[in-house]
């Protein structure tokens, strides 16, 4: 187990907001080497204290860890499946193949592997899931430029074309009443789902420049988002329509990537562009920065997945590593 102990750091104001001085807090950073190299081991997701599911990217495979032992195991996948991130709905592993536009399924009792094709050949790279809890899962389609849900029990695909071109969308998050929001990392815009009819609305975020790449939905459903161009945090409240940000403590060129909001509201993002890659801890209710950590093992951070049951925050980086973050 490695730690670091963060400084003191006043946040830096953006243009549209100043924010306070806070003292940093320690954050417990621990981490497991993977031991199949240079493979970009990426976007665990934990189901339980003794299974963390994530992708071999490069590798073509599905592992898992056990961390109360440090044992690895790997499921390989079909040539080409380049997997981009994986989520556990009932028991079952899914993951996007980005490689070649499929989903896979994986029942973890039998380790058989299960390739969903998409529906319309122009969705060629499926990207991030979320499961939406009424036997969906929820996709984005980064390239290929569509929002998209399969039916866990039909397989069945059902696809949305997003009207902004080259919009790639992105990070993918569900509120409280099953809307489903997604950022357009190649444009300044949100987008938004009905669940139900599945029209798509876009908001546009003020800044131009802004490039949004991952989000997460709080408790009162406003929208928080992170923008690699520039360098903020934003806040979007889709009550008042009203955007709020902040400059992020590395500044315009912090590239804020990974993201998770953990039990207490606080929103965990780490810095891509430091060197080496840091934590962020943002307060959502007092909106102030509360930790910075550096990684031990340096590498940047794509994707997080925040485990209620156990407070952690798990993470992997662009350096071979599984890691998580002790929030309690």
């Amino acid at each position: 187990m490695i730690t670091r102990r963060a400084v003191v750091l006043t946040l830096a104001a953006s243009p549209m907001i100043s924010a306070r001085a806070a003292e940093m807090a320690p954050t417990e950073i621990e981490e497991w080497k993977v031991p199949w190299e240079n493979l970009r081991p990426r976007d665990p997701y934990a189901e339980s204290a003794s299974r963390v599911w994530f992708v071999g990217q490069r590798g073509n495979y599905i592992a898992n860890l056990n961390p109360e032992t440090g044992e690895f195991s790997k499921i390989d996948l079909p040539e080409k499946a380049l997997p981009h991130n994986v989520i556990v709905d009932q028991g079952i592993v899914w993951y996007a193949g980005n490689g070649d536009a499929h989903l896979g399924r994986i029942d973890p009792k039998t380790g058989v592997v299960e390739k969903i094709p998409m529906p319309d050949p122009a969705a060629r790279d499926p990207h991030t899931l979320m499961a939406d809890g009424k036997g969906g899962v929820w996709f984005t389609v980064q390239g290929g430029n569509f929002i998209g849900r399969i039916d866990t029990a039909t397989r069945a695909i059902r696809l949305v074309k997003v009207p902004t071109a080259e919009a790639r969308p992105y990070g993918i998050k569900i509120d409280s009443t099953g809307r489903v929001w997604v950022v357009e990392f190649g444009t300044n815009k949100l987008a938004t789902v009905d669940a139900t009819t599945f029209a798509l609305s876009e908001i546009e975020i003020p800044r131009k420049g802004a490039r949004p790449r991952r989000l997460e939905v709080a408790r009162d459903d406003s929208v928080w988002y992170v923008d690699y161009a520039e360098g903020y945090l934003g806040r979007y409240d889709p009550k008042t329509r009203a955007f709020e940000e902040w400059l992020a403590p590395g500044g315009a060129g912090a590239q804020p990537y990974g993201t998770a909001l953990d039990a207490k509201g606080q929103l965990w993002f780490v810095e891509f562009g430091s060197k080496p890659a840091r934590f962020v801890g943002f307060d959502t209710a007092t909106k102030q920065v509360v930790s910075l950590t550096d990684i031990p093992s340096g590498g940047g951070v794509r994707h997080m997945h925040f485990n209620e049951s156990s407070q952690k925050v798990w993470f992997g980086t662009d350096s071979g590593a599984i890691g998580r973050i002790s929030v309690n």
